[in-house]
């Protein structure tokens, strides 16, 4: 077999070996699974990875059937910026609030991208916060402070 779609080909193998990662992990640490009708907290979870790991091995013989693009240099800005954004939330949400937090989130991760405007920014990080909000702390009822501690 000749490799057509090297782009596939990686995206097979990386959904694949996470999807049966979850699976295997599930079944090592011995969760219990119970039925479909009455799921134990290993059932998703292994179930999803079984999915994932499937949907990989699809992918993944595709990438020997059908053509497709090369793999293209692996874009370090945009995985920089968003995981440090990501990681500068999790330092900062329980000291600057979570309205804050997001919309510094929303600010940092934007420069992984090839173009910064701030009023377009600022607006997305002022609605994606009120969303946040109303979800997490006004639906789900989980215990975020939304402003800093200081502001009462």
């Amino acid at each position: 077999m000749h490799l057509r779609n090297p782009k596939d080909f990686w995206s097979g193998i990386m959904f694949a070996a996470i999807g049966f990662a979850f699976a295997v992990i599930v079944k090592v640490y011995d969760y219990p699974m119970g039925t479909a009708s009455r799921m134990g907290p290993g059932y998703f979870p292994f179930v999803l990875g079984l999915l994932l790991g499937v949907l990989g091995l699809v992918i993944l013989f595709k990438s020997f059937v059908a053509d497709g693009e090369r793999v293209s240099a692996l874009a370090w800005r945009p995985i920089v910026w968003i995981l440090g954004a990501v990681i500068v939330f999790g330092l900062t949400v329980k000291l600057i609030g979570l309205a804050l937090a997001i919309i510094v989130l929303v600010m940092i991760s934007a420069f992984g991208g090839h173009e910064f405007k701030l009023k377009e920014q600022l607006i997305a990080g002022v609605i994606l916060s009120i969303g946040s909000i109303g979800v997490f702390v006004y639906g789900l009822k989980l215990p975020f402070p939304i402003w800093p501690q200081f502001l009462g």
